[in-house]
């Protein structure tokens, strides 16, 4: 069973609190089991003339006392699995994230963002749901069918028959409607996570959809999961409604039989007899009422069970993953600041062609070398080589004098100061932006912070924000504009004092005049650093020490500007498309 893989996440003082939990739960039963005897006492002294009140009264107090322990136990017992199923749930939790967080890119992209939010919240919960409850239901209903029926086991064969076969048909109900529903929860969790896709996918975009008009679209296309979802609960919920009237037909019906079976035993006894088999009868009535409930629960646990264990295997499905980019164990390089790509060619792994082709070039430390070529030629695909968001397919990627697949993450991400071609920017503020994460140098001090945010020419606007550098940043950047998010991000990589900069794209959404000064200010600041340069101006790179000029994922020309005007014709048209001959 997939649920019995994730017990790893209990911890020792929830199996204390489980074991204490079964202790009060099998006194539970031994409590509500205790009482039927002692009406059966209190019908018997009422049948028989001269007896005693006070002893009628005494066989009535023991039952309200068991009643009321009954009650102190269940409800120490529910707090006991409240508390372990928070605390499952909880390092369940933690266990995904800790996962989803050293998966790579790939994996993550195999998985679907929307699918991981779904099992890390939604799955998790029914888990959770089946600790509180199940934890009890499992344990009681089995200790409550066998108990009672070794406390019935010879009283009258008439009546055992009779209630086997309440539970004979109780089990083939249950059969039935789990053969019937269980396939419908994997359909479930799949819808759930298609809600969260397009959700997602409509609330990031929800700039483009009103722009478009497109909201009748978007509306049609919730719609259709929304309504496909829906209709599977309510199938499922129209199979489980088929439960509590077939309960109740079968309680109501073996109490009946019971009761008339009971009639002809006590018409046919001796007189002597009758009042022993009216007792009995009345004690194998709750007896028979308690193996039916304790089917009951498990009833209940058929409709916990199967969605739960989807959910199990569908978290397990993660935590089981098999990390392909697994970190190697070096700390340190031979050199500093040097880049080295020997030989490499890529494809994704659902590709069915090579990204880049046998790409071969070195960066000396304090070079800046940058890359041009046009959309989807391969370029960030190649800077994402470098910190080892995916894995060559062919040839090694070196840095600092060590194949990067020899380096353990931490070491390779601190060399780096890495600024995305989209700017990411978190619900925090801008202190918290800037200063994210660290390079392996200890806490990046406020002074730190200030001087990149004024290298990444952003100082004028986040002084002019209510709070200044304690201004909050809204999830995602949503309360600053693209250029001002870019400008944050590149303060971001400059406050970790890198040996190597990668900025992919990272100018794009800068006027000319900002582009220019934040290039001067940056050379200046990165005089003895690698940088690497992935843009698409000309006027942005063409003072790089050295320029890969990429096509089709091939490296079709490198060298300066001058050179490569001359030489290289893919270079010298994206140079024409952009400038006039007198600007180059």
């Amino acid at each position: 069973m997939n649920i019995f893989k994730l017990f790893k996440n209990l911890k020792f003082k929830d199996y204390i609190l489980l074991l204490l939990a079964i202790i009060l739960i099998v006194v539970q039963v031994f409590l509500e089991l205790k009482m039927p005897d002692y009406m059966s006492e209190v019908t018997r002294l009422t049948q028989t003339p001269g007896s005693n009140m006070n002893d009628i009264l005494i066989n009535g107090g023991y039952m309200l006392l068991c009643a009321f322990l009954t009650l102190i136990t269940m409800i120490i017992t529910s707090y006991f699995t409240a508390s372990v199923a928070a605390s499952f749930s909880r390092n369940t939790r933690k266990a995904l994230f800790d996962k989803v967080e050293n998966l790579s890119v790939a994996e993550v992209k195999k998985f679907k963002v929307s699918s991981l939010i779904t099992r890390t919240t939604n799955d998790i919960t029914q888990l959770q749901m089946l600790f509180a409850m199940g934890t009890i239901f499992i344990i009681k209903s089995p200790v409550t069918a066998v108990w009672a029926v070794l406390k019935i086991m010879g009283k009258s064969s008439e009546w055992s028959i009779a209630t086997g076969v309440g539970v004979v048909i109780l089990l083939i109900t249950i059969f039935f409607i789990t053969l019937r529903v269980f396939p419908k929860f994997k359909v479930i969790q799949k819808l759930t996570d298609n809600i969260n896709g397009i959700t997602r996918e409509n609330i990031t975009g929800i700039r483009v959809v009103k722009a478009f008009n497109a909201e009748s679209y978007q509306e049609k296309k919730f719609k259709d999961v929304n309504d496909d979802l829906t209709d599977t609960n309510i199938t499922i919920q129209k199979t489980f409604a088929l439960l509590n009237p077939m309960i109740n037909l079968i309680m109501h019906g073996l109490t009946l039989a019971i009761y008339i079976i009971g009639a002809i035993l006590i018409s046919k006894a001796m007189l002597t007899d009758k009042l022993t088999i009216f007792s009995n009868m009345v004690v194998f009535t709750s007896y028979g009422i308690q193996v039916i409930m304790s089917f009951l629960f498990l009833a209940m646990m058929v409709m916990l069970f199967p969605r739960a264990n989807v959910s199990a295997e569908r978290i397990n499905e993660v935590l089981e993953t098999d990390i392909t980019v697994k970190e190697g164990t070096k700390t340190k390089g031979n050199e500093v600041g040097t880049i080295k790509f020997n030989n490499v060619s890529f494809k994704y792994p659902d590709g069915e062609e090579d990204m880049l082709t046998d790409i071969s070039f070195e960066v000396k430390k304090g070079e800046t070398v940058a890359f041009i070529g046009s959309t989807g030629s391969g370029k960030t695909t190649l800077v994402n080589l470098i910190p080892r968001f995916y894995d060559v397919t062919e040839g090694e990627v070196i840095v600092d004098g060590v194949n990067v697949k020899e380096y353990k993450d931490e070491a390779l991400h601190n060399i780096i100061g890495y600024v995305p071609q989209k700017a990411v920017m978190f619900a925090d503020t801008i202190n918290f932006n800037v200063a994210y994460g660290e390079n392996g140098k200890g806490k990046i001090s406020k002074d730190k912070i200030k001087e990149a945010v004024k290298i990444a020419q952003a100082k004028e606007f986040v002084e002019k924000m209510d709070g200044d550098y304690n201004a909050h940043i809204a999830q995602g950047g949503t309360n600053v504009s693209g250029g001002q998010k870019q400008r944050l991000s590149i303060a971001r990589a400059v406050a970790r004092d890198p040996e190597i900069y990668i900025f992919d794209d990272t100018f794009s959404a800068l006027d000319y005049k900002t582009d220019s000064t934040l290039r001067k200010e940056l050379r200046k600041y990165t005089k003895d650093a690698t940088v690497l340069i992935v843009a698409q101006r000309i006027g942005t790179i063409m003072n790089a020490d050295k320029i890969i000029v990429l096509d089709d994922g091939k490296c079709v020309g490198m060298g300066t500007h001058k050179e490569l005007l001359k030489n290289c014709e893919v270079y010298k048209q994206i140079a024409l498309s952009q400038l006039s001959e007198e600007e180059l």
